[in-house]
């Protein structure tokens, strides 16, 4: 009788040390929960304010205090950007252009200066990699009056070409892309080169399907950094036929009489954002998987 006693009062006492360490882990780990909560709230809120005030009515959006959800729930913001003299398809398809063609034209330059900068061997190889990330680090701003001027003399400021050949090369995805070859063993390669495969057929069957992750990264990186892009296509076009969406948002903001219909505003944005929020909903899992070490075995 006092053995079966003894033993709960010892299990009693292993859950009473359980929960005493659980209790020890949560006061640990809150702090750092709290301060965690406080930085997606910090990040998350603007989306959820724009996100509300696009369905709210004018007198709703501007009242004091604000209101955090919609009283009146409403889709004519969307229907007043449709009624307004802007061609909104215009300015779309100039940006799925635009993205897409540079997306593509950096894959086309990267994928082979990272294999060459990982896995090959020739003459002033770290001092040319120093250059890309010399490229990298220096702001984009200061290029604007060259290429302008470089982009005026070609007559190009009437086309899309401004928008795209600048970014034709990513210095970041050439770093990036080149950290991920280099995980990819050489064995691997030597294997296939024994098997008479080209440089091309390595690239394209061995080295592309292994750094998947990273190539989605890059891709996505690139598209947000492009799609989102406004003061560039302000100064190196003179023609709305030639405008990405962004410029479109921009007229929202001044087709007001007298005020900003932030209710609109809003609307437009919702539109300008939600390729990307799409996008990066299938992406996401590829993109902490890039920043992962891949080792093989």
């Amino acid at each position: 009788m006092n053995t079966y006693s003894d033993q709960l009062a010892s299990k009693e006492e292993l859950r009473r040390i359980s929960r005493a360490r659980r209790r020890a882990q949560f006061m640990r780990r809150l702090p750092g929960d709290i301060v965690k909560l406080a930085i997606v709230i910090l990040f998350v809120f603007p989306f959820y304010w724009m996100i509300s005030t696009a369905f709210k009515s004018y007198i709703e959006s501007i009242q004091t205090p604000p209101t955090l959800w919609p009283h009146t729930f409403t889709l004519e913001n969307f229907s007043a950007i449709g009624e307004m003299n802007i061609d909104l398809p215009m300015y779309f398809k100039n940006s799925v252009i635009i993205t897409a063609t540079t997306i593509v034209l950096q894959l086309l330059i990267m994928i082979p200066a990272a294999y060459a900068f990982a896995k090959r061997d020739f003459p002033f190889k770290g001092v040319l990699f120093g250059v890309v990330l010399l490229a990298f680090m220096i702001p984009g701003q200061l290029t604007y009056i060259s290429i302008y001027l470089m982009m005026a003399k070609a007559k190009l400021l009437q086309t899309l070409w401004p928008q795209i050949l600048p970014f034709g090369a990513n210095a970041f995805g050439i770093f990036m892309l080149r950290q991920s070859f280099k995980q990819i063993p050489e064995e691997i390669l030597e294997s296939a080169r024994l098997d008479s495969a080209s440089e091309f057929q390595i690239i394209m069957r061995i080295m592309l399907p292994m750094s998947k992750s990273a190539m989605i990264t890059i891709a996505m990186f690139s598209f947000i950094s492009i799609w989102n892009n406004y003061f560039w296509p302000l100064v190196m076009t003179t023609n709305e036929a030639v405008r990405p969406l962004t410029m479109a948002i921009q007229k929202l903001r001044d087709s007001g009489d007298n005020a900003i219909r932030w209710n609109v505003l809003m609307a437009g944005n919702v539109i300008l954002v939600a390729p990307v929020l799409v996008i990066y909903m299938f992406a996401s899992k590829k993109i902490l998987k890039a920043f992962a070490y891949n080792g093989l075995k």
